[in-house]
This record gives structure tokens, C-alpha cells and sequence, in this order.
């Protein structure tokens, strides 16, 4: 399998609440959440008025098929209204989702990897929610994200750049 990564474009907005959804985890023991929960307030700012010159985000592509995979995004919160993974005014969220079926093949790695190195004379650090449950966790380990605070099984995690 042979992919691209390149940068999100405005047209992607619809695949992006399609990696919303795909971004929540839910254990294997649980019955998959309602495809409606992405609109819920506290999760559609991921996704909502997505704006390039302030937003910042890239997208695994299947090169054969040009099917969209993967992506991963980086948005700026404020106090006011903060997301899960909230750390200050000027630390940028990350959120990350592959499909189902691309996943455990080094799609988020890339996506990652790319995404780090240009963000880097952008900004200090990047932050994250995760539960300690999801198996992306090790993944943000080994990219060097450390765990900042705790609340019960939901993790905030920052990576200095």
C-alpha cells in the first residue's frame, strides 16, 4: 500500500468529522457511540469553521485509489472555551484518527512525523487527550508526549517541540 500525505485542504472538511468520529475511542467491549455525538458542542469545535490560515492539518491519501485514510490536525483553543486537552491560549490541540482498516501500518507515524516538523518554528508545544485505555497512547509515548494531568482514565499530554 503506497500512500501521500498533504496538506488539508477547505474541500476536506467533510472527511475530517468522518476522522472525528474515528478519533473517539470507544473500548472493544463497548457499543460504538452515536454518529451524531461528533456535533455535541465540546467535540464539533474540532472539526467546525475549519480555517486554513489559523488551522493546521494533513491528510494520508491512497495514492492508486486517491481514497482519504488518515489525518491529523492541530487547532488553537482558547480558555474561554477549551478542548479536552487544553493547556494554555497559544499550545495547539492534536487530534489524529486513521480508519479502521488502515490502521497498524505506520499511517499515523508519517502523519505525525510530517506534521511535527512543519508546526515546529510555529509553535512551542503541542497538546493532546487521550485515555490511558487507547491503544494511540503508546504511540504519543514514543513521540514523546508526557502526561501533564490526570482525571481518572483520560490523560492530557504535552510534546515540547
Amino acid at each position: 500500500m503506497s500512500y501521500i500525505i498533504r496538506s488539508i485542504e477547505i474541500t476536506d472538511e467533510p472527511f475530517l468529522w468522518e476522522m472525528l468520529y474515528q478519533a473517539l475511542y470507544v473500548p472493544p467491549e463497548a457499543d460504538p457511540l452515536p454518529r451524531d455525538v461528533i456535533f455535541q458542542p465540546e467535540l464539533a469545535k474540532y472539526v467546525q469553521n475549519w480555517v486554513l490560515h489559523e488551522d493546521t492539518g494533513l491528510i494520508a491519501v491512497l495514492e492508486e485509489s486517491q481514497k482519504l485514510v488518515g489525518a491529523a490536525w492541530l487547532r488553537v483553543f482558547k480558555s474561554s472555551n477549551p478542548g479536552y486537552g487544553y493547556i494554555n491560549d497559544s499550545t495547539p490541540e492534536l487530534s489524529i484518527a486513521v480508519l479502521p482498516k488502515y490502521r497498524g501500518q505506520g499511517i499515523g507515524t508519517k502523519l505525525l512525523t510530517k506534521l511535527f516538523s512543519q508546526v515546529r518554528n510555529r509553535y512551542s508545544a503541542v497538546s493532546l487527550s487521550v485515555s490511558s485505555d487507547n491503544p494511540a497512547f503508546r504511540l504519543y509515548l514514543r513521540f514523546g508526549f508526557e502526561i501533564i494531568s490526570q482525571y481518572d482514565n483520560s490523560l492530557t499530554m504535552k510534546k515540547d517541540l
